[in-house]
């Protein structure tokens, strides 16, 4: 389990949190996308209200719900996080329960054959309890007030509409994106729901942080890469968690690093230790010819062994 903190301006991201799913009845419940299964209407008989925001977390939940108070925690006052991010599997109650009583808002995505409804808008016939749900959310209930955005690029026409609506698992009304994608020539249909527990965050903007998720691949892409994460023969508890924590924190610190070195704005790891190892090998030659070292590092043109093997050549 790894918890990254997401820049949204540079599109980057830095791990924070990493812990390891050790016991069984934790990796047993490690959230999936479960889907509904189809009841009765109504209640039985006899049973008496619940309050759906007191649901019991499972062991997965509750290391998660850990995990983001300590990274909340060790970011302390310095930054003020808002949503935390996450995939479908956090896509039901119990899910937004584990991040709304961190004090964060949750982004995620629903099963695409969800139940939602719209909210009721009618008037009070004034006998018995106040109707709460409309008609069921579908594509074709969606009207022009629902729709953000409509384009079509290579015979994808894709339409984004946007909904407040009821899930009748769900004890709040849900902020839903939904994003649908037909193909012009076959005519076949795919769509995605996406949603957050806040009702004012505009759908461009909840696609956005959504999207953001995949840049964590990018981290755990360089540490297998670069930092050893893919080959470590750890075994134990602590020895397996202090390797993967040091793993990702090489990655942070690369970034910082080749941020400040000139040439190395594109953030490139392999980049980043060609230098390095050309400077290692230049100390090497000029010490094993006697020579004084720091007086010939000072002089670029002895860097110029760097370019070779890099990604990136030095700009001009």
């Amino acid at each position: 389990m790894n918890l990254s903190l997401l820049h949204v301006e540079t599109r980057a991201s830095h791990p924070l949190i990493t812990e390891q799913l050790v016991r069984e009845e934790v990796r047993e419940s490690a959230p999936k996308a479960v889907k509904e299964k189809r009841t009765k209407r109504g209640r039985p008989k006899g049973s008496a209200n619940k309050n759906r925001k007191d649901v019991g977390l499972s062991p997965f939940q509750t290391q998660l719900q850990g995990c983001i108070l300590a990274a909340l925690k060790l970011v302390g006052v310095d930054l003020s996080l808002v949503y935390f991010v996450y995939d479908g599997a956090l896509g039901n109650n119990a899910g937004l329960q584990t991040v709304t009583q961190t004090g964060l808002h949750l982004i995620s995505k629903l099963r695409h054959d969800s139940k939602l409804y719209l909210p009721f808008g009618g008037e009070y016939s004034g006998k018995g309890r106040r109707r709460k749900y409309a008609e069921r959310l579908t594509l074709e209930t969606l009207t022009d007030a629902h729709l953000k955005s409509d384009a079509v690029e290579k015979d994808i026409r894709t339409r984004v509409y946007q909904a407040q609506a009821w899930h009748r698992n769900f004890p709040e009304l849900l902020n839903v994106v939904i994003i649908v994608k037909n193909n012009l020539k076959t005519g076949r249909c795919a769509k995605v729901f996406l949603f957050s527990d806040d009702l004012a965050l505009p759908s461009e903007t909840l696609i956005e942080y959504y999207s953001l998720r995949f840049q964590i691949e990018f981290d755990f892409r360089d540490a297998k890469q670069y930092w050893g994460l893919e080959d470590f023969m750890n075994v134990k508890e602590t020895q397996v968690g202090n390797f993967a924590n040091f793993s990702l924190f090489m990655v942070t610190f690369s970034r910082l690093l080749s941020a400040k070195m000139e040439g190395l704005d594109r953030g490139s790891m392999l980049d980043l230790k060609t230098l390095f190892r050309a400077r290692k090998y230049t100390r090497r030659i000029l010490n094993s010819l006697g020579k004084t070292g720091e007086p010939f590092l000072i002089d670029e043109r002895i860097f110029q062994a760097a370019e070779i093997g890099r990604i990136h050549a030095k700009a001009a």
